[in-house]
């Protein structure tokens, strides 16, 4: 047996998704399940949630080593921006309708959003010691 099998292999702090990386794939990741939950079931239910937390994980492990910050900012602020926008093209700019949607789109997701985040900030000030 050869020593390159026995040893583990390092890994390389260069590769990984950098900052504007996470940023883009916690975007539309977030984006292609909420928009497609919003438009079939009119409404936010347990698939964005899902969505919310495999891409908050995915980008935590897939990152660069100083991208834990960033990895758990994202999320929630995709998610409010893709939550409105798509509330907006689906029910017009109604004030009454589109606030009773949206509130009932972050309560739908608080749960998952709340997880999510807490295990990003947690990760975050763990790798910051």
């Amino acid at each position: 047996m050869s020593q390159s099998a026995i040893r583990p292999q390092r890994l390389n702090p260069n590769r990984g998704l950098t900052k504007p990386g996470v940023v883009v794939m916690q975007t539309l990741f977030i984006w292609f399940f909420t928009s497609l939950e919003i438009f079939f079931r009119s409404g936010v239910g347990v698939i964005s949630g899902l969505a919310i937390c495999i891409a908050t994980l995915g980008t935590i492990r897939f990152a660069r080593a100083g991208t834990a910050y960033v990895s758990a900012a994202t999320a929630p602020l995709a998610f409010a921006v893709v939550c409105i926008t798509a509330l907006v093209i689906q029910d017009g700019l109604h004030p009454s309708r589109l606030g009773v949607d949206v509130v009932s789109s972050f309560a739908s997701a608080a749960p998952y959003l709340i997880f999510s985040a807490l295990f990003a900030w947690i990760n975050f000030f763990r790798n910051r010691k």
